[in-house]
């Protein structure tokens, strides 16, 4: 698929001391070494090979689950989102809603507003994500992040990495503020430094310092520790929506 058309823009934030990291500003750093990008290659592939035994019992629990749950509907839930450099594809997660639900609309305004900095990210659920479209399983799929398991798929396919910022829709990025496009430098991720400090309860503007903090700063032993502090998030279910 044809990139997007995009600019691109740096910022800084404050370093992350509790990950170790520095932000030098305004450098170009770590996502600009090929020989850490196939690193991370090596190391996604590695990682979906081995978990496998493990995980593909837990995905077809997970489909049966959501299609005994709701069977009208289909398993999973696919939409289109912006990868590195602009480049669109199709990102699957199990469906967690109800198969008649449409939040299109009220998901679209939310988010002009949320990038805008006009609402505040506490609200999400109420605003395009009303309780009474989420299926039962979908919520315990939302508050273990099981739905996000199928992205893996994506992993494989080089769309996305394991650790990387979270892929927006094509019209959130067109509301982007120039310099958020900078976390389009690297490969979405299934998890990232904004998922470890709080997911869906910090405002966009800091979700996407945090995103920017990681793309200056890529490197494996940062990858890893936030997998490890991913586990401990997932494991509390905090910021889940």
């Amino acid at each position: 698929m044809e990139p997007m058309s995009i600019n691109y823009d740096f910022f800084s934030s404050s370093p992350e001391e509790d990950l170790g990291i520095e932000v030098i500003s305004g450098q170009r750093l770590s996502y600009d070494r090929p020989g850490l990008r196939a690193a991370k290659r090596l190391i996604d592939l590695a990682i979906c090979i081995c978990a496998l035994p493990i995980i593909l019992p837990v995905l077809v629990l997970c489909a049966i689950a959501v299609k005994l749950d709701d069977p009208a509907g289909p398993v999973l839930f696919v939409k289109e989102r912006v990868g590195r450099g602009g480049r669109l594809f199709k990102m699957y997660k199990f469906r967690s809603m109800a198969h008649t639900a449409s939040d299109d609309k009220s998901h679209q305004q939310f988010m002009q507003a949320f990038v805008n900095g006009q609402i505040g990210q506490q609200t999400t659920g109420e605003v395009f994500k009303p309780k009474a479209q989420v299926t039962r399983v979908g919520r315990f799929l939302r508050k273990t992040s099981l739905d996000e398991l199928p992205q893996l798929i994506n992993v494989l396919k080089g769309e996305m990495s394991i650790v990387g910022p979270r892929p927006n829709l094509p019209w959130e990025v067109e509301a982007y503020k120039l310099w958020h496009h900078g976390r389009l430098e690297v490969l979405p991720g299934i998890t990232g430094l904004a998922q470890v400090h709080g997911r869906s309860s910090i405002p966009f503007e800091q979700i996407v310092k945090y995103d920017i903090d990681y793309v200056e700063n890529m490197s494996l032993a940062l990858d890893f520790k936030i997998m490890l502090m991913t586990a401990k998030v997932v494991l509390k279910g905090f910021g889940a929506r």
